[in-house]
């Protein structure tokens, strides 16, 4: 496979302020990948780093082979989309779909259709007047007629209710099925999105703290709920994550476990449950917002 991202040592200093620590890696062609972090961990300014839209400290970012930077060759094959996109202030939704042609060699007309009306979005009106979710709605569908073949799309939902946020889901993988390319989604909706994701970045603090392919990490820890000394007998022989005690009765989070271990819990009278993507996320990271996050 063929890396389309390759970041070694990214660095971005705000004054005193280090929005993007140290943060190394790589992504191959293909694939629906989820960067995921806390409220102000740095998913933005690093889309930003890796799309050349803002200068790295230090370190190196690399795009189908090349420096992202004022690169006409990179560009055209790149598609970045955040909540907070700037527009003309006489723009209308008419206008961003009739001038996305020009940067996105790959644009589906016909799809971008199709997609205002799964999204009921309105053309004729200024980008400035539409809620929040009105502009996600415009967002949404320039990323996914774009086919661009790095797409990064940065809490591409936002004000979008629950429905319109599944049909996104929905329309994102059916067109992904069809043409394949690289998609990085940044999201705190991680159990809304779990499904989709096939890499998971996340980001705290500025650095890069989980870089993993998603199906090893569903199922890779385990709550087991009991008697205090029993969980905290059994726990002694492994990972733990988490620990709760209420009384007599303590519920733990454990990494690592395997179908033996799991049976040696029930064997002891230990109830086992297994623990969400997102859930492991918060454990491994010390808590991640589940309502409102955007680096």
């Amino acid at each position: 496979m063929t890396a389309i991202v390759e970041a070694a040592g990214l660095t971005k200093r705000f004054g005193k302020v280090t929005a993007v620590d140290d943060v190394s890696f790589s992504l191959e062609e293909g694939g629906i990948h989820g960067l995921l972090g806390r409220n102000g961990a740095g998913k933005t300014t690093l889309m930003q780093l890796l799309t050349g839209q803002d200068f790295a400290t230090s370190g190196d970012v690399r795009l189908f082979g090349h420096g992202p930077v004022e690169n006409a060759a990179v560009v055209g094959r790149t598609c970045f989309i955040k909540e907070s996109q700037v527009y003309p202030d006489d723009f209308q939704g008419k206008h961003v779909l009739k001038i996305a042609p020009r940067f996105f060699p790959h644009w589906d007309a016909a799809l971008a259709q199709r997609l205002v009306d799964a999204f009921q979005a309105p053309l004729d009106r200024k980008m400035k007047k539409l809620s929040r979710g009105q502009r996600s709605a415009i967002g949404v569908i320039v990323g996914i007629a774009s086919r661009a073949d790095f797409t990064l799309l940065d809490e591409p939902y936002a004000g979008l209710d629950a429905v319109a946020r599944r049909r996104f889901y929905d329309l994102l993988l059916e067109d992904y099925a069809e043409h394949p390319r690289t998609i990085l989604l940044s999201t705190h909706l991680i159990d809304e999105a779990a499904a989709l994701l096939q890499r998971v970045l996340v980001i705290d603090k500025g650095r890069l703290v989980m870089n993993a392919d998603a199906d090893d990490l569903r199922g890779s820890a385990t709550t087991l709920v009991g008697r205090a000394a029993d969980v905290e007998a059994f726990s002694a022989r492994h990972e733990v994550l988490d620990r709760t005690t209420i009384g007599g009765i303590a519920s733990v989070t454990l990494a690592g476990l395997s179908a033996e271990d799991k049976r040696a819990a029930a064997s002891a009278g230990l109830e086992a449950t297994p623990v969400s993507l997102q859930e492991l996320i918060v454990r491994r990271t010390g808590g991640l917002e589940t309502e409102e996050v955007s680096a």
